[in-house]
């Protein structure tokens, strides 16, 4: 029989208030915010000192609540643009809540972001993970920084962060998003430690909750929810929001499951300072003013004798002057230099070949230390298809680095819908190799937050075209280092595969690698063989950048792709191009899937033609090529994207500007047609650049 869900409470009458808090700072804290609040909304919007403005007005002392009740070493918090008042309660300095806002250097972002998306990187204590612009996009990195307490207390047998949570705290439209529901389905079937927040102020900007959710009550919709424990309330009222939320997070420590605290927020403000918030009647403004906390809060510790009135204005005082005198003290910072502004996309060393290592997430920081490398293959004598060689990999990273954790749709018993990962979960246990929910958005949120808590995840995507779904996550990791200033950074391995078979079609069969090139922060590994995927694949995932790894479909069986295995220590550090082919007439460069029709074609045009195989996109081998250009003075590049906009327009670009006396030649492209990959195996034929078209412009090219 079925475990019975855990008693849902919904609508619980008010309990006493939560004695263990410091009443006197969350005041202190309320206040603060609160004239954070005023400062920027009578004086720097006035001044154009400030573009953006969200106020925490309203929701200011929940949070503050909520803040004072995470003090575990472990805990991190996920939030978005309305935050503030939660991140001064962890321990956000004064000076950078100031700074953030107002651009000025340093800060958590040296003026990278919106200064209202926030960061806190912490070893010891909550902290809280970077923020995003997109509406949802806290729930599913903080459902991953969960799974890594379940992970590192089951797997590593660490206890120093036993009882330990994760929060995510957003308003009543976020739960409409994709990200929510991924969340809440991952925190509930595998029962974390996660308390979702949710502050309900009635609007999504201008849209009613009605609107949002059937009922505009999302915890009411959720009171079924199996292993979810509900609770619902007012966040105007101390003692409601005290003892609720220590409720929900005493549920949640305790190991019982995730829980989902409700509580209803006016929003004083308009959704950012340009809301006029015309979509409002006067009366309805009215009632939410009426609702203010600040004076209930007043009122609470005056009559429980926590405070007295004059402790109060005295304190309200000091938060004015507190935040005035921060805000002279950020306008004496310098604004960012723009001579950085291009730095931290990528890991970094120092001139003296350090590292400079992010603050927060992956397993650099940490000082994991990985087992030798070598970039000398030791090959053994049989010959092993990619499939196997990526099989393998996996098999031997997981089992010399206990903080690596491999799953994803059909990865369990089933070893992947392509057979990568076959056996490595029932050697490794289904709490490293495990299969996830339907959900690619899910899968590469989870993956962030275990990065973030210093795991590394390699999560795979079943198919190119399944990874659309989890764009937004994919991009928002990418740029975190860059948008944190190297406070935070999420180094992961995304395996996809993708590009035609034995036939095509445009729903599994698309490479489209250019849109991977596009985005920030990722590197892009596209092997052609069993051998370099080997060496491509354990590179990235001892590397701390995050690393998107395309297995072309065609290639894992290939007879061309089978190479000798190179031997457990075997890495290709990224951006070292392959000679497949070596020649002084022309220079073909090309990838996957493309490189044994070119050698093919080489051979059959029998002139004296050097083929490069790129090997990896991002960083790509741009020396080999203008050695090579500068040679042959010829160039064709070959791939299977689209042509428009294609990798090789980059390429060829690169050429024409930095070659072009040198060029016999015009750079010329073959590439698919800019249609998908058709389903009809001669279809498919028509439109994939063949031996034959190759051979072809090889020739012409030779003969200018």
């Amino acid at each position: 029989m079925a475990a019975a869900s855990p008693l849902k409470h919904l609508h619980t009458p008010t309990a006493s208030a939560n004695s263990s808090l410091d009443w006197p700072q969350i005041a202190y804290l309320t206040l603060l915010s609160r004239a954070l609040d005023d400062l920027e909304e009578e004086k720097l919007l006035q001044s154009r000192e400030l573009i953006y403005q969200f106020s925490a007005r309203g929701h200011d002392m929940a949070q503050v609540i909520l803040g004072s009740l995470l003090d575990q070493a472990g805990d991190a918090a996920g939030g978005y643009y309305r935050s503030r008042p939660l991140l001064l309660t962890l321990g956000l300095s004064l000076e950078d809540a100031l700074a953030g806002p107002l651009m000025r250097a340093g800060g958590l972002n040296d003026g990278r972001d919106i200064g209202v998306v926030f960061n806190l990187p912490r070893k010891h204590s909550a902290c809280f993970l970077p923020a995003c612009g997109g509406v949802g996009t806290q729930y599913t990195p903080i459902s991953g920084w969960a799974e890594s307490i379940v992970y590192k207390r089951d797997q590593l047998g660490e206890t120093d962060q036993a009882g330990a949570v994760g929060v995510a705290l957003g308003g009543d439209a976020s739960t409409a998003s994709n990200g929510f529901w991924a969340a809440l389905n991952n925190a509930t079937t595998r029962k974390l430690p996660m308390l979702f927040y949710i502050e309900d102020n009635g609007y999504g900007i201008s849209v009613p909750s009605r609107a949002q959710t059937p009922g505009g009550n999302i915890a009411e919709n959720l009171k079924s929810f199996g292993n979810l424990f509900v609770l619902d309330g007012d966040g105007c009222d101390p003692r409601q929001a005290s003892e609720f939320l220590a409720r929900g997070l005493q549920h949640v420590r305790a190991g019982a499951g995730p829980a989902l605290v409700r509580l209803t927020v006016p929003r004083l403000s308009g959704h950012s300072a340009q809301d006029t918030q015309k979509y409002k009647s006067d009366l309805q403004i009215r009632a939410e003013r009426a609702r203010d906390p600040l004076p209930r809060l007043r009122e609470f510790v005056i009559e429980e004798s926590l405070m007295t009135d004059s402790e109060w204005a005295e304190t309200a005082q000091r938060a004015r002057d507190e935040v005035l005198a921060a805000l002279a003290s950020v306008r004496q910072r310098p604004q960012p230099d723009p001579a950085r502004i291009q730095r931290y996309v990528f890991s970094e060393t120092s001139p003296d070949g350090r590292p400079e290592l992010q603050q927060q997430g992956g397993l650099w920081p940490l000082g994991h230390q990985f087992p030798v490398s070598s970039t000398k293959p030791q090959p053994e004598n049989e010959r092993i298809n990619m499939l196997t060689a990526i099989r393998r990999t996996l098999d031997v990273e997981l089992g010399s680095n206990p903080k690596l954790v491999v799953f994803g749709e059909d990865v369990g018993p089933k070893g992947g819908v392509h057979g990568a990962t076959l056996g490595l979960q029932e050697k490794y246990g289904t709490g490293r190799v495990f299969d996830t929910s339907l959900s690619e958005e899910g899968i590469i949120g989870r993956s962030v937050g275990m990065a973030a808590a210093g795991l590394m995840p390699v999560p795979e995507i079943q198919f190119r075209k399944y990874a659309d779904s989890a764009e937004e996550q994919l991009n928002d990791c990418g740029t975190m280092r860059w948008r944190t200033a190297n406070r935070f950074a999420a180094p992961m391995v995304v395996r996809i595969p993708g590009g035609f078979f034995k036939a095509g079609d445009p729903w599994h069969s698309q490479s489209n690698e250019v849109k991977w090139i596009h985005a920030i922060g990722w590197q892009l590994a596209m092997p052609s063989n069993a051998q370099d995927a080997v060496g491509l694949l354990r590179y990235a995932m001892r590397d701390n950048n995050p690393t998107i790894f395309f297995e072309h479909r065609s290639m894992l069986d290939s007879a061309w792709a089978r190479r000798p295995y190179p031997g457990d220590d075997y890495v290709i550090p990224f951006g070292k191009a392959r000679k497949v082919r070596d020649g002084n007439r022309l220079t073909v460069v090309t990838w996957g899937a493309m490189v044994p029709r070119c050698e093919q074609a080489a051979d059959r045009v029998g002139g004296d033609v050097e083929v490069i195989d790129l090997r990896t996109l991002m960083p790509w081998d741009k020396g080999a090529v203008m050695e090579s250009v500068m040679r042959t003075h010829r160039c064709l590049v070959v791939h299977e994207d689209n042509l428009t906009a294609g990798f090789g327009a980059e390429i060829t670009a690169l050429i024409a500007d930095e070659a072009f006396f040198e060029l016999d030649a015009p750079p010329r492209r073959i590439a698919m047609p800019d249609i998908p990959s058709p389903h009809n195996p001669l279809l498919l034929k028509a439109v994939l650049p063949d031996v034959d078209q190759i051979a072809s412009t090889m020739s012409e090219l030779i003969e200018i």
